[in-house]
């Protein structure tokens, strides 16, 4: 599978803005559904880095995906989790192409940070 180029996402504002989306209505945490993202497939794989956490849902996507050095079949559907930092490459089959459904959780480790506790005062 040869990689067209490396595209790092550092916020989900920026993801949204790529994927033809409205802004989220918050930048740390959003849910989107497939439906309403734009397919942007192409022959040559683009890889891409992404600076937050992805929870996807997916069915009917007919694609391959890489995440590191292990390879996923999509055919069926499946739970998928990317971490921050993390290599993902999706390679589809221009033929194949169908409208994935399901959902992806998109959360930013800042999402994880809360305000100190006054326990014991």
């Amino acid at each position: 599978m040869e990689i067209k180029s490396i595209q790092r996402v550092k916020t989900i504002s920026e993801y949204h803005r790529l994927r033809g989306l409205p802004k989220p209505e918050h930048p740390l945490i959003s849910l989107v559904n497939h439906e309403d993202l734009k397919n942007e497939w192409e022959e040559t794989p683009t890889s891409w880095v992404f600076d937050f956490y992805s929870i996807a849902l997916k069915r009917n996507l007919n694609a391959k995906m890489r995440y590191g050095q292990q390879e996923y079949d999509f055919d069926e559907g499946v739970l998928f989790f990317v971490s921050p930092g993390q290599v993902i490459s999706i390679h589809v089959d221009p033929e194949a192409v169908s409208q994935p459904i399901g959902y992806i959780l998109l959360i930013h480790p800042d999402f994880f940070v809360g305000e100190p506790s006054c326990q014991g005062d």
